[in-house]
């Protein structure tokens, strides 16, 4: 049986190299996006072209009716939901704490954080021995800003991956016995286009010296790290923090 994979923004970065990775490994992919669906639909080009089964999902994961909708196309177009990638995630403008906005906190918050828990409460539902399902796992995409801050520039966003830290620990813990996993990657300095929507389109490579491998990671080394999560090759791997970020 093919097994479906959701990964929510997976339209670019690391998400789309994910859904590249979990397709090529036999995976049948819902590559989710918010707006760009030109970028949604060339990752199921490419996937299609290389013999791959993958459907685009459209939903904003802080909008709890548009992540049921997305959740129901999956099940109607793909079948049993196997894994979920929590990917989808924003930075804002680099700035202090104390010129954050109450707008700015809800909206990463919303994103990074609420979104993460709907989708996986999605994901349980379908996936528990408790309510007939079969099992599955749950990646989440945290970051290395959860255990350095991110001082002088992303503090909320350190803030809300520090939450899904906990999230993932208490999740895994709660449902292990139900058939399910949950980990969480966290990637450090990538190269990828979401330091740019913050407003610092080369922080990969200006703080490249920082890293002790002394180079930016790539969206395809933080791909292989998820999709082994994903697999039963990790069978004994739950509640894990896994730090991909070169060493820093």
């Amino acid at each position: 049986m093919t097994k479906v994979v959701l990964i929510t923004g997976g339209s670019r970065g690391i998400g789309a190299a994910t859904a590249l990775l979990a397709a090529a490994q036999g995976y049948a992919v819902a590559v989710n996006y918010t707006a760009n669906s030109l970028a949604a639909d060339e990752v199921v080009r490419s996937i299609r072209a290389g013999g791959g089964q993958a459907i685009t999902v459209q939903a904003d994961v802080a909008k709890e009716a548009q992540v049921l909708a997305m959740f129901e196309k999956v099940d109607a177009k793909l079948g049993r939901l196997h894994a979920l990638v929590n990917n989808a995630g924003v930075v804002d403008q680099t700035t202090r704490v104390d010129a954050i906005t109450l707008e700015r906190l809800q909206r990463m918050f919303e994103i990074n954080v609420f979104g993460s828990f709907l989708c996986a409460r999605e994901a349980v539902k379908r996936m528990s021995t408790r309510y007939g399902g079969a099992g599955g796992t749950i990646v989440n995409v945290s970051s290395a800003a959860a255990r350095l801050g991110a001082p002088g520039q992303y503090v909320d966003y350190a803030a809300a991956k520090g939450a899904i830290d906990s999230f993932t620990i208490g999740l895994s813990r709660e449902v292990a016995g139900e058939g399910i996993r949950v980990n969480a990657v966290r990637p450090g300095l990538i190269s990828t286009e979401i330091h740019a929507s913050g407003g610092l389109p080369n922080r990969a490579t200006d703080l490249a010296f920082q890293v002790p491998m002394q180079r930016p990671g790539s969206a395809e080394e933080v791909a292989e790290s998820i999709v082994w999560l994903m697999d039963e090759k990790s069978s004994y791997v739950t509640g894990t923090l896994l730090d991909v970020s070169g060493g820093r």
